[in-house]
């Protein structure tokens, strides 16, 4: 009787398994067969949001079904993180993730998620640093006579970020301790909403990143200075590194697509390709490089491993700022 009872559980078991297979095999065949939504941790306008509406609509015209891009700005991109966590695994909530996850992670010290554990790495699709970027008011043309200027007015230069926990804020903190700059931080709920103040001058400055600093420099709003990644950046080869007068000063961001833990490996797998799809289109490659973007197609162990790489080498830099958000 015992042997019987344990061959049936074995065959109810294997009946299980190849039901829930066909499930996902079929759900992955017809994925995805309505609307998909992507959270985005930041206001609409921003650099973040121009780059998820280049990408939300190749998607859309690739599948046939429309990405549709959802704005939850707030706490460094953390509410839209949280948000998405807690949705179902299903493919049909995706996050938008960067640099502002692998920060936070340290940053913050009562996070209701660890990012790594609670979400599944998909793709990524682009690196960029960010820019440095002054009111027209300011009185500096270089980074070194940016840092004379602090020196020479202490606590009276602002700096402006799209958050707490951003890379824009954490830039500007790292310049920070590296310079000795004494600098005020003034968080905003992104980029687009921050940078009136800079053209008017209300804020000092920005270390914002590049597609959305490019587009007010390029329009004359501000003063580009230099850019954070080690090297000059290969669309903006007249443009300094801050590297060039800070040496060890780096700062580059990356872009990509994250799911709630449990997001069926087809699924994932079918956005990964997709998406590596996207990066060989030369018209959107050509877009992204118009915004200063490199493209940046991994796996989707690559881009975890770039994800836990990141959240390392933030967590270095965050304790060397010295800074932290309860």
């Amino acid at each position: 009787m015992l042997g019987f009872l344990r061959a049936a559980s074995f065959g109810v078991a294997c009946l299980i398994g190849i039901a829930a297979g066909s499930f996902h095999a079929s759900a992955a065949d017809t994925y995805p067969n309505r609307p998909v939504r992507w959270l985005i941790g930041f206001a609409p306008g921003g650099p973040v949001d121009i780059v998820a509406r280049i990408m939300a609509q190749w998607l859309s015209d690739h599948f046939g079904q429309q990405f549709v891009v959802e704005n939850r700005s707030g706490s460094g991109g953390n509410i839209a993180t949280a948000a998405a966590i807690s949705s179902p695994a299903d493919g049909y909530t995706l996050l938008f993730s960067g640099a502002n996850n692998a920060i936070s992670a340290s940053l913050y010290k009562r996070l209701p998620f660890d990012f790594i554990r609670d979400t599944v790495p998909i793709a990524s699709f682009m690196q960029v640093p960010n820019m440095l970027v002054v009111a027209n008011a300011m009185p500096v043309k270089t980074v070194a006579e940016l840092i004379d200027y602090c020196k020479a007015n202490p606590g009276r230069v602002a700096y402006a970020s799209s958050g707490n926990g951003t890379s824009v804020h954490m830039s500007a903190e790292l310049f920070k301790a590296m310079t000795k700059c004494d600098m005020v931080h003034v968080p905003y709920r992104g980029s687009a909403i921050a940078f009136p103040d800079v053209i008017s001058n209300k804020v000092q400055l920005i270390f914002d990143n590049l597609p959305s600093a490019l587009e007010q420099a390029r329009g004359g709003s501000v003063r580009a200075l230099a850019v954070t990644s080690p090297q000059r950046w290969p669309s903006l080869p007249d443009l300094p590194a801050i590297a060039e007068t800070v040496p060890g000063y780096e700062a580059t961001v990356f872009y990509g697509i994250s799911a709630p833990k449990g997001t069926p490996g087809e699924i994932v797998g079918i956005l990964n390709r997709a998406v590596g799809e996207a990066l060989r289109d030369p018209k959107l490659v050509a877009r992204l490089a118009e915004i200063g973007g490199l493209p940046m197609p991994l796996s989707p162990d690559g881009y975890g491993k770039l994800i836990a790489e990141e959240t390392e080498k933030w967590r270095k830099v965050v304790e060397f700022a010295g800074v932290s958000v309860d």
